[in-house]
Order: C-alpha cells, then sequence, then structure tokens
C-alpha cells in the first residue's frame, strides 16, 4: 500500500504541474526578478497547489474514512489558501501569520499536541496547557523555515523530501504506519513537483508550496516522532530540520547584530552564502541536500542510540554547525573563531 500511495501521488503531481504552470501563468501568479532573488526572468509561481491536489488524492484513496486525521486537512487546507492569496496578491506578512497561527491550532484542537517529555536521571515533565502554545509555536516556526529556505530552484522541495523520507522511516519503525503513510504520500507529490523545479525551475512552488510543505513537517513530526518523548527523541525532528531551522535561527541572529527588523529580508541565506563561495546554482542546492541528508542521518541515529552515545553525537553535531556557520559566514564574515583557533593551534604545533 505504501509503494502504491507513493506511485499515486507521483504520477498525479507530475501531470497536475504543467496544468498549474498554465494556471499561474494565465491568471497572473508569477514572480518577477529582483535584487534579493536569483532568477532572471518572470516565472510561474503557485506550483505548491500541484503538490497540495497529489497529496490530496492520495489522501481520499488510502485514508478515506480517517477521521482522525482530519483536523490536519482542514489546517492544510487554510495554509494552502493563504499561499494561493499570497502569491496572487502578495499578502502582508501579518496577515499570513495569524492565518497560520489558526491553521496550525485547529489540529492542535484536534488532539495533536507535545504534552510532556521525560529528562534523563528526572520524571517527566509535563506541559499542561502551555502543550498548546508550544505546539502552535513549532508548527508555525517551522512552517515559516521551510518558506524562508526557498531562494533556489529545487531547495525547498528537496530538503522536505528528504524530511518525508526520514520521518517515514522513523515512523514505520516505531509502528506508526498511518503517519508513514501521509509521509510517503508527502513523498512522493513533492518529488513528482521537484522534476519541474529543479534547476532549471519551469515553475516555482511559491507561498502556495513552501508554506504547505513546512505545515505537513511539522504537523507530521508532532503526529509521529514526538510520541516518543525522551529529551533526546523530542531533538530528533528538529536535527532532521537542522537546515532550514539553523537558516531561519541565524538570519534573526544576524539581523537583531546589525540591528535591522527580524522580519527585514536580506541576502545572506546559507544558499546566498555558499552561491557567494563560488559555487554554481545547481551546486549549492546539491551540497545544500547533502547536508540536510547528514543531519536526517545524525537524527536516526540520535534516534537509536544510548544516553552517552547521544551525548556523543550532539556534540559532534554542534562542532559541524559550528564550522558550518564559520565557514559560510552567514552569521558574519568576521565571525571565525573555531576557524582561527584550529589555525592557531596548527601554527603551535608546527
Amino acid at each position: 500500500m505504501i509503494y502504491s500511495a507513493i506511485i499515486i501521488c507521483f504520477v498525479a503531481a507530475v501531470i497536475l504541474t504543467p496544468l498549474v504552470k498554465s494556471i499561474a501563468i494565465k491568471i497572473g501568479a508569477t514572480d518577477k526578478p529582483n535584487y534579493r532573488k536569483v532568477h532572471e526572468k518572470i516565472m510561474p509561481r503557485l506550483g505548491g497547489l500541484a503538490i497540495y491536489v497529489s497529496f490530496l488524492i492520495g489522501f481520499l484513496v488510502f485514508l478515506p474514512n480517517t477521521i482522525h486525521y482530519l483536523p490536519i486537512m482542514i489546517g492544510a487546507t487554510i495554509i494552502v489558501f493563504v499561499g494561493i492569496l499570497d502569491d496572487l496578491f502578495q499578502k502582508s506578512a501579518k496577515f499570513k501569520f495569524i492565518m497560520q497561527l489558526v491553521a496550525a491550532t485547529i489540529p492542535v484542537i484536534g488532539g495533536f499536541k507535545i504534552d510532556f517529555i521525560t529528562i534523563p536521571f528526572a520524571d517527566r515533565i509535563e506541559f499542561g496547557f502551555l502543550a498548546i502554545p508550544i505546539t502552535i509555536l513549532w508548527i508555525v516556526a517551522i512552517t515559516n523555515a521551510i518558506n524562508l529556505i526557498d531562494g533556489l530552484d529545487g531547495l525547498a522541495a528537496g530538503i522536505a523530501a528528504i524530511a518525508f523520507l526520514t520521518i517515514s522511516g522513523l515512523a514505520v519503525s516505531m509502528g506508526n504506519i498511518p503517519i508513514a503513510l501521509i509521509s510517503f504520500m508527502m513523498l512522493g507529490s513533492t518529488l513528482g513537483f521537484l522534476i519541474f523545479n529543479f534547476y532549471p525551475a519551469k515553475i516555482f512552488m511559491g507561498d502556495t508550496g513552501s508554506l504547505f510543505l513546512g505545515y505537513m513537517i511539522s504537523v507530521i513530526a508532532v503526529t509521529g516522532l514526538f510520541k516518543n518523548v525522551a529529551l533526546f527523541s523530542l531533538l530528533v525532528p528538529i536535527i532532521i530540520l537542522a537546515i532550514p531551522i539553523l537558516d531561519t535561527l541565524f538570519a534573526i541572529i544576524r539581523r537583531i547584530i546589525h540591528k535591522k527588523p527580524i522580519s527585514a529580508p536580506d541576502k545572506s541565506h546559507l544558499h546566498h552564502c555558499i552561491l557567494k563561495l563560488g559555487y554554481t546554482h545547481k551546486q549549492t542546492v546539491i551540497l545544500i541536500y547533502g547536508m540536510s541528508s547528514l543531519f536526517s542521518l545524525a537524527g536516526i541515529m540520535l534516534n537509536r542510540s544510548e544516553m552517552w552515545s547521544s551525548i556523543i553525537i550532539l556534540f559532534l553535531i554542534l562542532i559541524i554547525v559550528e564550522l558550518l556557520v564559520e565557514l559560510t559566514g552567514i552569521i558574519s564574515e568576521s565571525y571565525r573563531p573555531l576557524l582561527k583557533w584550529l589555525k592557531l593551534e596548527r601554527v603551535k604545533s608546527r
């Protein structure tokens, strides 16, 4: 059934994406070049609609009577509607944020939330009424993280596909087959769209796609991975999504350092920084795919490790993150404490 779900959603996306492209051009849902964007010609967007409809087809075929997951679909539909409005009319950040809160609240009301975690050598911590805002914050944060990293052809779709594949595997290992099935359907839909979105892209996913992918990843992680609520297990989905999360976090830090509004756009995201190092468009995307895959692998290892092994893995991840920050200059080109220390130690050893 899982293989059938992937194939049906994949084929549906392959068929629907060219149709959505034609619709986007006719109704004026296009993305114009500017100083922040890499593309140099007007491109149709709204491609996320093909991903959504493909997934919806799979959902109706394979989970037609699953009322339990209806709140997820309602929230997803709201997110897609918001994305369509933004792709057409460029809605304000405030409007999008309010609607994201609404969409995130619906699955939480439906029972999908992080109720507690357990701490090593201690009792579990119950979140109580804080479970609601914590879960809503997680959903909105991941939704926007995928949206922010959607800056190169195929980048957000590829990262999302890697996340869906990883979460699917973990859900299967935990025996959560419905969540694995939903994640596999999202994987098929995303890969079908990626055929048209990889460099050189024929269509962009737009906010319709990036918001929908971010929303689905966040909700699936809450439903499928947070059920094993040990502290290190809580970190697994965060590590799997390390690239978009870190890109968003460092964007906030960077803007605070430079005394700019947190919502102010810039051209210093991870993909911009790698491009500045001299890599081509395609090389940059593939390099970030590789980084996402490594973090996903680390998340899988963390999920299967004992406590002390988990601590070692987390320590290595922190070192890798620090090196990534310093090598790319994502915070500041002058911020290189670890590299300077390593250089100094190398000089001393000589």
